[in-house]
């Protein structure tokens, strides 16, 4: 596991850095032919990992439920994100990993409730599972980013 979230944080890094190299606005503009921006990509990984892992095993996440409405699978973006906002989202891309590491050294995820996740058509069974399909799912968000760097 420690591997899998090792590789996590180096994708995280990548986002961090693209959240600091992009204006508040770059990171709000949705360009035309797609249907979100550059903060709600980061904002949905940072919930998706949240709920495959947390939500999931019966633990309380580190994400609210509002954050959770509004960045979860499904959903698009409504208005433009603060930049408050935007340093809540960046904070989160490392906290709730470490504490997702300290949840794992303490034996805290007991329990998990099998999900099929669509994009893949995978099942996860276990935390470890959904950490390892978190890397693939941030990857493909990752790829949505840049595409849309190319238009902000």
């Amino acid at each position: 596991m420690n591997t899998s979230l090792q590789v996590t944080i180096s994708s995280r890094e990548l986002f961090q850095k693209i959240i600091e190299n992009c204006t508040l606005e770059q990171l709000n503009r949705i360009p035309d032919g797609f249907k979100n921006n550059i903060i709600w990509n980061i904002g949905h990984i940072v919930v998706t990992q949240q709920l495959l892992a947390y939500k999931l095993s019966g633990l309380a996440m580190m994400v609210t439920d509002e954050m959770v409405s509004k960045y979860q699978k499904g959903t698009i973006p409504q208005g433009t994100v603060s930049k408050d906002e935007v340093e809540a989202i960046k904070s989160l891309l490392f906290t709730t990993l470490t504490k997702t590491q300290e949840d794992l050294d303490n034996g805290l995820f007991q329990n998990y409730t099998e999900y099929t996740v669509s994009t893949a058509n995978f099942t996860l069974r276990s935390v470890e599972d959904a950490m390892q399909f978190t890397n693939f799912h941030e990857g493909i968000h990752l790829g949505v980013i840049l595409q849309i760097k190319k238009f902000v």
